[in-house]
């Protein structure tokens, strides 16, 4: 079964991280990282660092091994750190780390999730996730966005299209189920990854966290 690992190698320049992504990638250079469609391990830089990532941990412990030989030949220092997706907590953890067996361990990292967007949303000053509205009538979404404010959560009204911050995806879910029960007839309601650009908009973007139970 297909897994996630990554092995991350920080060159500490970014020249010398291009030409490990190149050695990495090039087929007329030697090494034993696999190249078949199901097995190959795929690369990507950013800056001065590189990302491998594999399907298995022997993948991504084979490819640390061949990123220090490549570098010792070089004389580049690096750093490396190898890391398991934990697809619950949406976070690389340690590799040694096991996934979570059980419902209530499952409910554990969950939670862990969502206190860590809560937390990078204060921190970052601007919310993790927003509710789309889209109405059929602007005079819809107008009345929409008021009634709203009246209850003390701040919108982004363009048009037919409503935007309200969430700190964490639990409570823009439960924003968005509550919403397209009141919305008008016609209305969609989405859930997303929240651009910065909403913090232009809404002066308390956070003020979403009360009410949204009723």
């Amino acid at each position: 079964m297909s897994d996630d690992w990554r092995l991350r190698v920080n060159l500490h320049d970014r020249g010398h991280a291009h030409e490990l992504s190149r050695r990495l990638e090039s087929p007329e250079l030697e090494h034993d990282l696999e190249r078949s469609y199901h097995d190959r391990v795929v690369v990507s830089q950013d800056g001065p660092e590189v990302f491998c990532y594999a399907g298995t941990r022997e993948q991504a412990q084979r490819a640390q091994q061949v990123v220090h030989s490549l570098a010792d030949a070089a004389d580049w220092q690096l750093d490396t750190e190898l890391s398991h997706w934990h697809p619950t907590a949406e976070a690389w953890e340690e590799p040694d780390k096991p996934l979570p067996a059980s419902d209530a361990e499952r409910a554990a990292e969950h939670r862990e999730l969502i206190e860590r967007e809560r937390a990078e949303s204060l921190a970052q000053g601007y919310p993790e996730f927003e509710v789309r509205v889209q109405c059929e009538a602007h005079h819809d979404a107008l009345q929409l966005a008021e009634r709203l404010r009246r209850e003390g959560l701040p919108s982004v009204h363009r048009w037919r299209y409503l935007v309200i911050g969430a700190l964490d995806e639990d409570t823009a879910r439960a924003l968005a189920a509550r919403l397209r029960a009141e919305v008008p007839a016609g209305s969609t309601v989405t859930v997303e990854g929240n651009p910065r650009a909403i913090l232009d908009e809404t002066r308390n973007p956070f003020a979403v966290l009360g009410g949204l139970g009723g």
